[in-house]
């Protein structure tokens, strides 16, 4: 299994926000469509991932209020990605090691999604249940002839 058939199952919708947008908006908008992360584009390429992990310190920091902020400052410039082609296991390795709930998936340049820990839990656990519901099949329809 790769990217692009968790890409395919979760469709194609994708918020993405500026660098200078002030941090305020970035939440309504996570909390509005019950989102937990936020791709930054800057001129039509990936510039930073934010993430309810980045508000969070900012609120600690700020002790629990938003301010003036603007994503530029609390941003992750440097998330870690993927592409479509990139396995699954792959990508289970990468998350658990750097601690990534989230990963935009880059085809070449261009941002074709966003994918989550749940997502890839998601898709492992469908694809386990799947090849579970094969093997049970096939057992149950064992021939006569060769179960003797």
């Amino acid at each position: 299994m790769q990217v692009s058939d968790i890409l395919k199952v979760k469709g194609n919708t994708l918020f993405t926000v500026r660098p200078e947008m002030p941090l305020f908006e970035a939440v309504e908008t996570m909390a509005t469509h019950d989102i937990g992360s936020l791709v930054v584009m800057e001129e039509g390429h990936l510039v930073g991932l934010l993430t309810f992990r980045e508000i969070i310190l900012t609120l600690r920091v700020n002790n629990g209020m938003l301010g003036v902020t603007v994503i530029r400052d609390i941003m992750n410039n440097s998330p870690l990605v993927c592409t479509p082609e990139t396995d699954i296991n792959e990508v289970r390795r990468m998350m658990l090691e750097r601690h990534a709930r989230y990963l935009p998936v880059l085809n070449e340049r261009t941002l074709m999604g966003v994918i989550s820990f749940y997502d890839v839990a998601k898709a492992v656990v469908e694809e386990h249940g799947f090849e579970n519901r094969m093997l049970k099949a096939y057992i149950r329809d064992w021939p006569e002839a060769e179960s003797q």
